[in-house]
């Protein structure tokens, strides 16, 4: 059983939309699905109501079934590197290429399966302890919990907004200069693959600063504030800049330097938080992968002709 508290930004909204928020493990259409099965408690009472609303400071108890009655990933030999960690978390450098979950069409060569494989003690967790995910394309650094406490404090913590994340981001046009940015993120009436900023989308901001400028590009330093499914890649093409190589978002080419550039150019450099089981502050960093290095190394010698 896990239980979490509604948070005061959360008020008012319905009891599926906050648990698929708190609940990070797990789809908004399993949690609701289990809410009309009474799994989940509001205050200590069963809820059969997808649609009621919560209030702030609400007790939430989920009482998931038991692992072999949900779908199984394989545990699989797949190379990944952990640049930190102990017997609690693990903090996961994922390359580009790399799917975080199983799902229709990739049943194997996840990340998922890699985590079974390192780590057996994940097979009692959601998602083998995945606290947040990275889309295929986008490398760099993921959390992810090794036992229950972990996961539910880290799973608390991202809610609460308490992980520092930041990326490397190569985007088109010169950014004048940083900023903020808050509009709501929903699923692109238009496309099942896209989502889009939309006026009843879920709240998300989006902080960037700029690193350097290009002639027509510019490499940014992104935080996030909130975790929307493709939040990066949709506030910054909802500016007009969209980033270099994205195959969904992206625009137009920077006359030629991005070509031949095959993944949205993301990194996520930088995981900074509170260890969940010992409060001590821990931060970790991975460099710019060698193609993203590449790409602003081409970026400059276009500038500069």
């Amino acid at each position: 059983m896990t239980r979490v508290a509604v948070a005061a930004h959360h008020h008012g909204l319905r009891l599926d939309a906050v648990a698929a928020r708190l609940f990070t493990g797990y789809s908004r259409q399993r949690l609701k699905a289990w809410i009309e099965q009474g799994r989940l408690r509001v205050n200590g009472v069963v809820a059969m109501r997808p649609r009621q609303p919560v209030a702030a400071g609400d007790r939430l108890e989920l009482r998931a079934p038991p692992p072999d009655l949900e779908p199984v990933s394989q545990a699989q030999q797949i190379d990944i590197q952990a640049v930190g960690g102990d017997e609690h978390l693990a903090v996961i450098d994922k390359p580009a290429g790399l799917t975080v979950h199983p799902g229709a069409g990739r049943p194997a060569g996840t990340l998922v399966n890699a985590l079974l494989h390192r780590y057996p003690q994940t097979a009692a967790l959601p998602r083998a302890g995945l606290i947040h995910r990275l889309d295929k394309d986008t490398s760099g650094l993921l959390v992810v919990a090794l036992n229950l406490p972990a996961y539910t404090r880290l799973t608390r913590m991202m809610a609460a907004r308490a992980i520092h994340r930041e990326y490397d981001a190569l985007v088109h046009g010169e950014v004048i200069a940083g900023g903020r940015i808050e509009a709501p993120i929903g699923r692109d009436s238009h496309s099942r693959v896209r989502m889009a900023v939309v006026a009843r989308g879920r709240p998300a901001v989006t902080h960037y600063r700029v690193v350097e400028r290009f002639g027509g590009a510019s490499w940014l330093r992104v935080r996030l504030e909130t975790g929307r499914t493709h939040q990066i890649r949709v506030h910054m093409a909802h500016i007009r800049h969209p980033l270099l190589g994205d195959p969904i978002y992206g625009g137009r080419r920077c006359a030629g330097a991005d070509a031949g550039f095959k993944r949205q150019a993301l990194h996520a450099r930088l995981l900074a938080f509170e260890h969940p089981i010992t409060a001590r502050k821990l931060a970790f960093e991975s460099p710019l992968p060698a193609d993203l290095d590449a790409l602003i190394g081409k970026l400059r010698s276009a500038m500069h002709g």
